[in-house]
C-alpha cells in the first residue's frame, strides 16, 4: 500500500472515530437533560398539587444553602485578598482598598457655614451662649426672635448663626446694596462671606427667596444691646500715627469690615479716593493686577518676617514696581474699587510667618 493510500485510510478512520464520539456525547447529553426535565416537571407538579405546602420549606432550604456558600466563599475571598496584599507582584484587584496613603482626607480649619442648633442647659444665659459661639447677644436674639435676654428656657433649642450678624431672605427687586444699606453695613461684607451665593458673580445679582448671611449686620428697627461690637472706627488721616510694631495706617477713612476667619484683613473705606502708602518700609515683591479678586494690588516684604498687602487700587494708579525699595509712608497708589469689590475701599492684610494677623491688633 502506498503512502498516499495510508494517509487516506488514517483520515477516514479519524473521521469515523470523531463521528462515534459525537454520537456518544449527544446521547449522554440527551439522557442528562431528560432526567433534568423529568425532575423539573415532577417538582413543579408536586408544588402545584400541594398548593404551596412545601414552598416555605423549599425557600428555607435554599436560603440555608445560599448562606453556607456565602460564608464559605467569603473566607476564601478574604484569604485571597490577604495573600495578594502580601505579594510584591501578581493580581492587583482590590489592592487599592487597603492603600490609605494615597487618599488622605483634608479637613478644613474654617468653621462651617451652617446654622448651629443649641439646646439650652441649666445655668445658660444669652450672654454665655453668645460668648461660647463667638457671636453677639443681638445675633442670638434676632435669629430666635427673643423679646428679652431672659426669654430662654432649659431644653429650648436656639439657632446660632456662624458669624455675628443677621440672616435675611431676599425679596423681589432687592440688591446687595439695598440690603446692605438697610442693615447698616458695607455691601462688601455680604460679598466676602464665602457661603453667600449669587445668580451672577459678576454683578452680584440675587434671586428672590434666597437667604444671605449679613456679617455685622444690624436688624432694622431693633434696639442694639451690644453697642461696642457695632461701633464704627475712624482711622487717622495721612500721614497717620505710627502704630505698635512700627506699622502706620496705610490710608484714611473708616473701618467698613473687620478681621474674621473668612476675611483675614481689614477694609478701610473712603469715598474721596485717598492715597495709599506703605505701612512700613520694605521691598515691593508684587505690584499690578490680580485675577483672584484683589484687583490692582501691591505686596511689600518688610524683611522682618512680615509682609503687607494692599488691594482694590484704582486703575493706573500704582506708582511702584516689583523689586523697588520703599520707605514707610511712601505712596503706593490710590484707593479704588477694582477686582471683587462693591465700592471704594482698601483691603489691607498683614502677614507673619505664622499666617495673617489682625491689623487692628497692630495698628491700634
Amino acid at each position: 500500500m502506498s503512502i498516499k493510500e495510508n494517509i487516506s485510510t488514517e483520515i477516514e478512520l479519524g473521521r469515523e472515530f470523531l463521528k462515534a464520539q459525537g454520537s456518544f456525547l449527544s446521547g449522554f447529553h440527551k439522557k442528562f437533560l431528560g432526567w433534568a426535565d423529568f425532575l423539573k416537571v415532577l417538582i413543579s407538579r408536586l408544588m402545584y398539587r400541594q398548593r404551596g405546602r412545601f414552598s416555605q420549606t423549599f425557600v428555607g432550604a435554599s436560603m440555608a444553602v445560599l448562606s453556607f456558600l456565602t460564608i464559605f466563599f467569603s473566607s476564601q475571598l478574604e484569604n485571597l485578598i490577604n495573600s495578594s496584599g502580601n505579594k510584591g507582584e501578581g493580581s492587583t484587584y482590590l489592592i487599592m482598598a487597603a492603600d490609605n496613603s494615597a487618599a488622605n482626607t483634608l479637613v478644613s480649619g474654617l468653621p462651617k457655614g451652617e446654622t448651629t442648633e443649641y439646646r439650652v442647659v441649666e445655668g445658660d444665659t444669652v450672654s454665655s451662649i453668645a460668648q461660647k459661639f463667638g457671636v453677639t447677644i443681638d445675633t442670638i436674639m434676632w435669629e430666635n426672635n427673643l423679646k428679652s435676654v431672659d426669654a430662654i428656657k432649659v431644653k429650648q433649642i436656639l439657632k446660632i448663626l456662624p458669624v455675628t450678624g443677621v440672616r435675611y431672605k431676599v425679596k423681589r427687586g432687592e440688591t446687595i446694596y439695598s440690603i446692605a444699606k438697610a442693615h447698616q453695613v458695607n455691601a462688601q461684607n455680604i460679598i466676602d462671606y464665602p457661603f453667600n451665593t449669587f445668580s451672577n458673580d459678576e454683578t452680584f445679582a440675587l434671586s428672590a427667596g434666597q437667604e444671605l448671611i449679613i456679617p455685622d449686620g444690624i436688624k432694622p428697627k431693633e434696639i442694639i444691646l451690644d453697642t461696642k461690637q457695632y461701633a464704627a472706627r475712624t482711622v487717622a488721616a495721612i500721614p497717620g500715627v505710627v502704630g505698635e510694631g512700627s506699622f502706620m495706617w496705610p490710608t484714611s477713612g473708616y473701618i467698613s469690615q473687620r478681621y474674621s476667619w473668612y476675611h483675614r484683613a481689614v477694609d478701610i473705606a473712603n469715598k474721596s479716593n485717598p492715597s495709599i502708602v506703605a505701612s512700613q518700609g520694605g521691598t515691593v515683591v508684587s505690584a499690578g493686577w490680580n485675577g483672584g479678586g484683589y484687583g490692582n494690588y501691591v505686596v511689600i516684604n518688610h524683611g522682618n518676617g512680615y509682609t503687607t498687602l494692599y488691594a482694590h487700587m484704582l486703575n493706573n494708579s500704582i506708582v511702584v514696581a516689583p523689586g523697588q525699595v520703599v520707605k514707610q509712608g511712601q505712596k503706593l497708589g490710590v484707593m479704588g474699587s477694582t477686582g471683587r469689590s462693591t465700592g471704594t475701599h482698601l483691603h489691607f492684610e498683614i502677614k507673619s510667618s505664622k499666617g495673617n494677623v489682625d491689623p487692628l491688633g497692630v495698628l491700634k
